[in-house]
């Protein structure tokens, strides 16, 4: 089945597996994007909203309870979303905390379906030391980001423009055409068509690549 922006129905998504490290992930083919952020940003609410599932990524009042990689199968076969692990608040053991680490910078820089990631950031605290962690690793791997500024509903229009405005053209400075920034609000429901057309573009062109893969072998 060929992925293009009309057959990808992310209200689809459906939890396929949890991973604890590289090994235990799906077969590395297709494409995927995945969600990281940390722990309080919003990142399990944002891809419920996009999915329209409010129970399908987990949330908790406690950060950090999401402590492996989950795979979210879509509608077409080979197409997937992913949810990091979340970082920075979670109150768990320093060894637990360089396990997660270790793990997900061996996913984030081995898996060849990686297309794209979505970046969760508080719009109200953007740019901590996790963020920066991810702006640098996208930098340095070519792998393109879109910025997710969670939370939008909690600042009045003004200050939320000009946060956007104002990391639009610092991110843009660090990585040129390969990253994205779109306001979001997963309790008023804003900004999903636009985090979605992006993740359309990404799966298809990372899909079509891989069925022409495919055929050449």
């Amino acid at each position: 089945m060929t992925a293009n922006v009309n057959s990808i129905h992310y209200n689809a998504a459906r939890f396929s597996i949890s991973a604890d490290k590289l090994s235990q992930c799906p077969d590395d083919s297709g494409a995927e994007v995945a969600f990281a952020g940390r722990s309080n940003a919003g990142k399990s609410s944002a891809i419920n909203a996009l999915t329209n599932n409010s129970k399908l990524a987990r949330t908790s009042k406690t950060p950090g309870r999401t402590q492996l990689i989950n795979f979210f199968d879509l509608n077409i076969e080979g197409l997937r979303l992913v949810d990091l692990p979340g970082y920075g608040y979670a109150k768990v053991p320093i060894a637990m905390k360089e396990h997660w680490q270790k793990h997900l910078d061996q996913y984030l820089q081995q898996r060849a379906s990686l297309k794209g990631v979505v970046l969760v950031m508080d719009i109200r605290h953007p740019m901590k030391e996790f963020d920066l962690m991810m702006v640098e690793w996208c930098q340095s791997t070519h792998v393109p980001l879109h910025v997710l500024l969670t939370k939008a509903d909690k600042l009045k229009r003004g200050p939320a423009q000009s946060t956007l405005l104002s990391l639009r053209k610092e991110l843009t400075a660090l990585l040129g055409d390969k990253v994205t920034i779109q306001s979001f609000s997963a309790l008023k429901r804003t900004g999903i068509d636009t985090l979605s057309a992006r993740l359309d573009e990404w799966l298809s062109q990372g899909f079509d690549e891989y069925e022409d893969e495919s055929e050449e072998s």
